[in-house]
C-alpha cells in the first residue's frame, strides 16, 4: 500500500516538474520581450531628454550653441485650408423588393411546367398548372343550372311585372340565381388557384417540384426574383447613428465583378438592432442593375465626417513625447530658418492625412522631411 502511494506521489511530481519546465520556457521569454519593450521606451525617453538638455544648454552657454549646432536638411510645406473627409467603410450586400417564393393555393397534381431556372417571365405568364379537372367539371355543372335558373327567373320577373303569380316565386327564382352566380364566382377562384402566374417581370430563380407530384396549400413550389427594384443595405455600428442622411453619396465596390460606381444613401433606419447594435442604411443601385444577384457581397465606403475648412497635415509628421501631440514648423529668426516644436491638437486620421484643431494656422510651414533630426530652435535649410 505505502509502495502505491510512493508511486503516485513520484509520478505527480514529475508531471508538476513538466509543467513548471514548460511555463519556464514561457516566463523567459515574456521576460525577455518586457525587457525589450523597457528598453526601447528608455531610448524613446532618453532622446526626448537629451533634446531637451541641448535646448537648455543652448541658452545658457552661447559657445556649446555655436560648437554643437548643425542645421538640418528638411522639406516643408505651406499649410492651406482644405477640404477635409474622414471616411468608413462597411460591409454590404444587394437585396430586392421582389425577392419571392411562389406557393401552391391548392392541392393536386402538377399537370404543367412552363419554366426553368434562368427564365425570363412577365407578368401574368403561366408558370405552373396544378390538375384542376374537378373544380371545371364543377363549374360546368354550375353554368349549365346557372342558365335554367337565369330562365325561371326572367319568366318569374315578367309574371310578377304583369302581377301574376306570388312575389314568394319570385324572390325565390331570384334566391335561386344569385345563389348559382355566387358558387359559379368561387369556383371560378378556385380555378385560377390551379393556375401560378408571375407577379410581376422578373427570373426564376429555381423550381422545387415536378410534373406529375402531389403538391399542398402552402408548399412553396417557384422563387423568382426581380431586378427592377435592387438596392445595397448595410448594418452600421450605431456609434455613426447620426453622422448620415437621406442623399449622402456613397462609393461601392462590387468584389465578385471588380466593378466601382457611386451612387446616394436612399434610407437611413434609427431603429437600433439589440442584437448586434447596429442600424440598417439602404443605398440606391443605378449601375451594374442586370449583374447583380440578390445576397451579392459589396463594399460601401461613407463620408461621416467633413470639415471643408481644415488644416490638414500628413500624418507621419505628428510626433508624440510624454506631454503630448508636437509637429515642426519653421520659424525665420535673425535671417536663419529655425525649427519650432509646436503643440497641437489633433482631429480626425484618414488615408494618411490629420486633421489639425488647434496649434498650427493657415500660412505656417510644416516640416514634412527630416522633422526625426530636428529639435526646437536649430538651424534647417530647405531642400531644393
Amino acid at each position: 500500500m505505502r509502495r502505491t502511494i510512493k508511486m503516485r506521489n513520484s509520478i505527480l511530481i514529475l508531471a508538476i516538474a513538466a509543467l513548471l519546465g514548460s511555463c519556464g520556457k514561457t516566463t523567459d521569454t515574456d521576460k525577455l520581450k518586457a525587457k525589450l519593450e523597457r528598453i526601447e521606451k528608455d531610448i524613446q525617453s532618453k532622446t526626448i531628454e537629451a533634446a531637451e538638455l541641448k535646448e537648455q544648454i543652448r541658452e545658457l552657454d552661447p559657445e556649446f550653441s555655436k560648437a554643437k549646432d548643425q542645421s538640418v536638411l528638411v522639406n516643408a510645406e505651406a499649410i492651406n485650408k482644405s477640404d477635409f473627409r474622414h471616411k468608413i467603410q462597411v460591409q454590404g450586400e444587394v437585396a430586392s423588393r421582389k425577392n419571392i417564393t411562389l406557393a401552391a393555393e391548392t392541392m393536386g397534381s402538377v399537370e404543367q411546367i412552363n419554366v426553368t431556372p434562368g427564365d425570363m417571365v412577365k407578368r401574368n405568364q403561366l408558370l405552373v398548372k396544378i390538375d384542376a379537372s374537378t373544380t371545371l367539371n364543377r363549374i360546368q355543372e354550375l353554368k349549365t343550372a346557372l342558365d335554367l335558373a337565369k330562365t325561371i327567373f326572367n319568366k318569374q320577373k315578367n309574371l310578377w311585372e304583369q302581377e301574376i303569380g306570388t312575389e314568394v316565386q319570385y324572390l325565390e327564382a331570384r334566391n335561386r340565381k344569385e345563389t348559382l352566380e355566387r358558387q359559379l364566382a368561387t369556383a371560378q377562384s378556385q380555378l385560377d388557384m390551379a393556375y401560378v402566374r408571375a407577379p410581376f417581370n422578373g427570373r426564376i430563380n429555381d423550381v422545387n417540384i415536378n410534373i406529375g407530384e402531389l403538391v399542398q396549400p402552402g408548399l412553396p413550389i417557384i422563387s423568382m426574383v426581380s431586378q427592377e427594384e435592387m438596392y445595397l443595405k448595410a448594418a452600421v455600428s450605431e456609434e455613426y447613428i447620426n453622422d448620415f442622411d437621406k442623399g449622402d453619396s456613397v462609393e461601392v465596390y462590387l468584389p465578385s465583378i471588380k466593378k466601382s460606381f457611386s451612387t446616394v444613401v436612399s434610407s437611413v433606419s434609427y431603429v437600433i438592432n439589440p442584437a448586434n447594435r447596429t442600424f440598417q442604411l439602404e443605398v440606391k443601385v443605378n449601375e451594374f442593375i442586370d449583374r447583380l444577384k440578390p445576397n451579392q457581397f459589396a463594399r460601401l465606403t461613407l463620408v461621416d465626417y467633413e470639415n471643408e475648412s481644415a488644416i490638414v497635415v500628413p500624418s507621419d509628421v505628428v510626433q508624440q513625447d510624454n506631454i503630448g501631440d508636437f509637429v515642426f514648423i519653421i520659424e525665420s529668426k535673425d535671417n536663419h530658418k529655425k525649427a519650432k516644436k509646436v503643440r497641437i491638437e489633433r482631429g480626425k486620421t484618414y488615408n494618411g492625412n490629420t486633421e489639425i484643431l488647434k496649434g498650427i494656422n493657415e500660412g505656417d510651414v510644416v516640416i514634412t522631411d527630416g522633422y526625426r533630426e530636428a529639435v526646437n530652435g536649430i538651424d534647417v535649410r530647405l531642400a531644393k
